[in-house]
This record gives structure tokens, C-alpha cells and sequence, in this order.
């Protein structure tokens, strides 16, 4: 897979024989950014058809500092939307396909022995494909837990240890996995606390009758070959930083915080209609999430603070990965996403903790 640079604009200004351009407010910053993601959706629909969304959704976790998780049965594109976005970005990037046979030391590297100049033997750190920009982690549910336990750390905390030592990852870093329907032979259930590092889980259907008509006529073999890239590293990581600085009001923290606390079952605070259907809720990191995700759909949309709706708009691809159902739930055909809408119709966007 080749790995894209840095465009232009993003090599060090010593280099090119320039000063360095202005410092730019955040809010001078976040008034570019709708019209950035308009060019980004535009150059992606070159080969994707439809999936506004998910295009959204992959710039709202990137934007959020966040991984996001695509989930779908296999031939709906999953691979090739992220490969897209991938191409528009122009970050380095790198592939795993995981499989049964894959070990943690594929992911993040190892340390081998290496003959030196002198003719000695010394020990190096041979760096693994989890030292990149953006992780493209295909089919990630096809291998056992222990390999999926890798990117744990990498996730959170954007450290490698390997050996005792720990290595810092280049900013920004951000993991697209796919996965197939846990239903599918050859599958292992990601854990919770695997789960639970992801930002989104975002559910890939199938497409309607008219955009599967424009994808048979805009086959290729090489879709890719006409995207181009769109955002380059210093503008992400400018982006990044103006949207943490998007403010959330009182009544709105409270709001995110509320929804969460209506999914814990032995909460006092939980939904009497939902308690019998959830087994385990969501943490205080889905309270967070509800709005770092929020600030991220409030500023690529143009407005500078966050709202309860962005709130209610993220809360199913935030929470539908965090809530472990009951057998209640399975017997009547409860699904994550019922059981959140129940929980947004039943708390108020005005009442008390």
C-alpha cells in the first residue's frame, strides 16, 4: 500500500525558504472547516457512492481524536471507503488484514537481533505497521482476542511497548477498522474494553436500488487512481485543536451526561422501560465521547458551540458498541439502537441529574 506525505503546504516553512504564515485564531480556523469537508466529500464520491454519513462520521473521529469501527457484511465497500478516505487525507498509512494466524508482534513490531557495521550483534526495535498516521484495521474481528489486544494501548494512551520500552506515536493517529457481523463463520467478538476505545461504530447498509445502479455503472478496477489528496497533516492537526476549543454549555453537559446514566441499569437514574433490557451501560468515557463527538459535528456543520441535538444526533453511534443487552432485550428483539432511542425519548433536554 503506498503511503502518502504531507502535501505542499504541510513541509516545515524553513525548508521552502519562507516565513512561517500568521498564527490563526481557532475561530478563523473553524470558519474554513465546513467548506474543507465539502471538498473532502466531493473528492470521495469520485468512487464511493452515497454513504454521506460514514464520511461524516470518519472526519467527526478524526476531528475528535477518536477511532471509529465500520461494521457490515462482506462486498458493501467497507475496505474501499476507508482506502478513500485514506487517499484524501494525505497522512502516511498502513494496512493490517487480520487473520486467525496473525500475532501481536505483527502489529506492533518486535525486537530482532541485527548484524552492526563492526561485525557485532546489537538487538533493534524493528517498528511494526501500528507506526503510522492512520490504521487501516481490515476485517479486525477475524482474529482472537489476544492479537486484538494490541492496539489497546496504541488507542488510548498513543504509546507502543515493546520489550520494557515505550514508544509515543506520530500525531495524529487514528484507527478505521472493519468488521463483519459477529454472526459470520470465521469471527471472534471484540472485547469490551476493546470496544469501548472506539469512538463510533458506525453500521454499513445496503444501498438502495438507485445508488447500486450508479455503483454497476461506475465500476472500476482502479477507483482510487482519481482521488486526490484534500487535507494535509498541519491543517488536521489546526482543525483538531480549534474544535477542542468549541464550547459545550451547562444544560448540554448535563444532557450528554444524563443519557449515559439512563443506560446503567443499577443507576438510580436508569430508564424504568430499559432496565430489564440492558445488562451493562456505558462509562463516563461515553459521556465524554457524547461530546467531543458533539463539538466535531457542530463545527464541520459552521456553528461554534454545541448543541443538545448534536448531542442526540451522535448518541447511537457513541453508545450502540457500549451497551451489552440482556437475554430480556434478545428475546424481543430489542436491538442497541432501539434501546437508545428509547433512553433519548424518555430523558429531557431540560430536566436534572
Amino acid at each position: 500500500m503506498q503511503a502518502f506525505e504531507p502535501t505542499g503546504g504541510d513541509v516545515a516553512p524553513g525548508k521552502q525558504g519562507r516565513p512561517p504564515p500568521p498564527p490563526v485564531s481557532p475561530a478563523e480556523c473553524l470558519a474554513k472547516l465546513p467548506a474543507r469537508v465539502q471538498a473532502v466529500h466531493a473528492e470521495v464520491q469520485k468512487c464511493i457512492v452515497g454513504q454521506k454519513e460514514t464520511i461524516d462520521t470518519a472526519l467527526w473521529a478524526m476531528l475528535s481524536r477518536g477511532h471509529c469501527l465500520l461494521e457490515g457484511v462482506p462486498g458493501l465497500g467497507k475496505t474501499l471507503l476507508v482506502r478513500a478516505m485514506l487517499r484524501v487525507l494525505a497522512l502516511s498509512f498502513r494496512r493490517v488484514q487480520f487473520t486467525p494466524d496473525l500475532m501481536p508482534a505483527d502489529i506492533t513490531g518486535s525486537v530482532i537481533l541485527q548484524k552492526g557495521g563492526d561485525g557485532g550483534r546489537k538487538f533493534v526495535f524493528a517498528r511494526g505497521p501500528i507506526f503510522t498516521q492512520m490504521l487501516l484495521a481490515d476485517e479486525i474481528n477475524r482474529t482472537p482476542p489476544k492479537t486484538q489486544a494490541a492496539l489497546l494501548e496504541a488507542m488510548q494512551e498513543r504509546t507502543v511497548t515493546v520489550s520494557g520500552r515505550s514508544y509515543v506515536l506520530e500525531e495524529p493517529f487514528l484507527v478505521l477498522a472493519t468488521e463483519n457481523p459477529i454472526e459470520q463463520e470465521g469471527t471472534y467478538p471484540l472485547p469490551e474494553a476493546q470496544l469501548d476505545r472506539f469512538l463510533f461504530q458506525v453500521r454499513i447498509e445496503y444501498p438502495t436500488l438507485q445508488e447500486e445502479r450508479q455503483i454497476i455503472v461506475q465500476h472500476s478496477f482502479t477507483p482510487l487512481d482519481r482521488l486526490s489528496p484534500v487535507l494535509g497533516r498541519n491543517e488536521i492537526l489546526g482543525f483538531r485543536e480549534a474544535v477542542a476549543r468549541v464550547p459545550a454549555a451547562p444544560n448540554v453537559v448535563d444532557y450528554a451526561a444524563r443519557i449515559v446514566r439512563a443506560t446503567r441499569p443499577s443507576g438510580r437514574d436508569a430508564c424504568e422501560s430499559v432496565k430489564r433490557w440492558i445488562r451493562w451501560g456505558g462509562s463516563p468515557r461515553a459521556s465524554q465521547n457524547l461530546i467531543l463527538a458533539g463539538r466535531a459535528r457542530a463545527a464541520c456543520q459552521g456553528r461554534f458551540n454545541v448543541a443538545c441535538d448534536d448531542v442526540a444526533a451522535v448518541a447511537s453511534l457513541v453508545l450502540r458498541h457500549r451497551i451489552i443487552r440482556s437475554f430480556h432485550a434478545d428475546a424481543e428483539g430489542k436491538s442497541s439502537d432501539d434501546i437508545v432511542a428509547e433512553v433519548l425519548r424518555q430523558v429531557p433536554r431540560n430536566g436534572q441529574v
